[in-house]
């Protein structure tokens, strides 16, 4: 099922038609034919048969004269999926039949495994035949660390934070989307910035919430409605895990006054825990329990 990932990340190829032949030919360094424009077009690419091959999209670029010179058909690819491996070359030829132009297929992932599995080449037949998905994925999708760039190409940035957002320099990519984004309206800001958020793992999302408080409190261009949600969120989800650790610590110490072993793993497992009632009966049972077998062994 298409993932919110999936559909802003398609749904922004769709409404800027010339992003995808720009990075063909800067970042896929692909020949791409001159043009005039390009369009969207219907991604339905079954022809008399029972079975619907659909892209996720199609992207036609005409000449002067409005007659398609080259295709892009569009994949956002999530997993590995060995059925692709057979709707792919498909998707080439036959739109290629039917524009009677050259075709290519662009696949995007934010997954280097995934975008590895993409970029094989695929054999139609005896070795005679083959199809060459171009891959955009994170080897290929730069660091956008300066806001300059991110501003001028705000696409990028976005695909940028998505795919490097965990790494190294997460921090300096993620800052530079989100100066980029804080110039788009609220609708496509607020799709952007949750996919970014969703795409970092804890300690970068903690990072990114420090980061839009720290621009609220310093007044830096104001702070859209989205991202102040988020504070909202930062702000109840650091009072949560405040809440836990301090019921954490008030398990062990009634553990530890009553004289009861604790052995690694459960103190370990004790303060790893993040839900306050269930603390608060281990906390219970803490008090009564004869060994910690009583206290933590919650069925529920």
């Amino acid at each position: 099922m298409p993932t919110l990932e999936h559909n802003a990340i398609v749904e922004m190829f769709r409404e800027n038609p010339e992003l995808a032949p720009h990075l063909l030919a800067s970042l896929l360094r692909a020949d791409v034919p001159s043009h005039a424009s390009v369009k969207v077009v219907e991604s339905s690419l079954d022809q008399m048969s029972p079975i619907e091959f659909r892209a996720d999209l199609v992207l036609e670029l005409l000449d002067e004269n409005g007659r398609p010179v080259f295709v892009i058909v569009l994949e956002m690819q999530r997993d590995e999926d060995e059925d692709k491996k057979y709707a792919w070359p498909v998707y080439v030829t036959v739109v290629r039949a039917r524009k009677r132009c050259q075709a290519v297929l662009l696949v995007l992932t934010t997954d280097e495994k995934v975008a590895a599995w993409a970029a094989e080449t695929i054999d139609v037949g005896l070795g005679l035949t083959v199809a060459q998905p171009m891959v955009l994925g994170p080897a290929v999708v730069p660091e956008v660390t300066d806001p300059t760039v991110a501003e001028k190409e705000t696409e990028l940035a976005i695909l940028s934070a998505v795919a490097h957002g965990n790494g190294p320099n997460g921090l300096a990519v993620v800052t530079a989307a989100l100066s980029a984004l804080w110039r788009l309206d609220q609708e496509h800001a607020a799709a952007y910035f949750q996919i970014i958020y969703n795409a970092l793992r804890e300690p970068m999302q903690r990072a990114l919430e420090a980061l839009v408080m720290e621009r609220e409190v310093e007044g830096k261009a104001g702070v859209p409605l989205f991202a102040q949600l988020l504070i909202d969120r930062g702000e109840l989800n650091g009072e949560l895990r405040g809440r836990a650790a301090e019921a954490a610590r008030a398990v062990l110490t009634v553990l530890r006054v009553r004289g009861i072993a604790l052995p690694d793993a459960a103190r370990e497992h004790i303060l790893a825990q993040k839900d306050p009632e269930r603390l608060e009966r281990w906390l219970e049972k803490a008090a009564v329990a004869a060994s910690i077998a009583e206290v933590i062994d919650d069925p529920s």
